[in-house]
């Protein structure tokens, strides 16, 4: 919805609001009409929080109690999050801000340091986004500390690609031996490597550029 639509809902909404308070506080209504305009209320927030999701606060924020900041147009208060998300259907999506990890402290357990751990299922694809400060941990048996981090994790059709700032991992799930071992290429006995369906993609300088791996 445009910025001039927005507006005019949100002031219809708001004339529709005021007219059922009315009633609310009528101290001669029957309990049971009371509890009819009562639900009819709540109906009408709900759709002033769907119209504040269609808002992008086009105006600015200005002064209200308690000196929080609220939206000119739809009445939002600055820095809420929505309980809810909007997405447009043919358009691209977009959900949250890109977060990293932002603070040097090492906090005491995982708990603590997670600033941010969500999962979508996209059109059958699994998107998983994990952001942490770094913290203590005793899952090698020993005190160590975890370092921060930020890690997307993406399954698609038993393949899953896991991305942190340091590493980028792909597991391609098949029943394994009884052992699994991991090598760089020059490892691998060479008789070895025709199980490896994988391609490199090399510069004229033979600098990595990327990797296709076979199905």
């Amino acid at each position: 919805m445009e910025k001039e639509q927005v507006k005019n809902e949100i002031k219809k909404l708001h004339r529709s609001m005021d007219y059922v308070s009315n009633f609310l506080n009528n101290e001669k209504i029957s309990e049971k009409d009371l509890q009819n305009f009562f639900r009819i209320y709540q109906q009408l927030g709900f759709a002033w929080e769907f119209l504040g999701l269609q808002c992008h606060h086009w105006e600015g924020y200005k002064k209200a109690k308690n000196n929080n900041e609220v939206c000119k147009i739809c009445g939002k208060v600055k820095g809420v999050d929505d309980s809810y998300y909007l997405f447009p259907k043919e358009s691209p999506k977009k959900l949250g801000t890109k977060l990293k990890p932002n603070s040097k402290k090492t906090f005491e357990n995982k708990r603590e340091a997670k600033i941010l751990s969500d999962t979508i299922n996209f059109h059958g694809a699994s998107v998983n986004v994990e952001v942490h400060n770094s913290y203590k941990s005793t899952l090698t048996g020993h005190r160590i500390n975890i370092a921060a981090d930020r890690i997307v994790q993406l399954k698609e059709r038993g393949i899953e690609c896991y991305i942190d700032q340091h590493l980028i991992n792909i597991t391609v799930t098949k029943e394994a031996g009884k052992k699994v071992y991991g090598g760089f290429p020059w490892e691998i006995r060479r008789k070895d490597l025709k199980n490896f369906p994988v391609i490199f993609d090399f510069d004229e300088n033979h600098r990595f550029m990327g990797l296709t791996i076979l199905r």
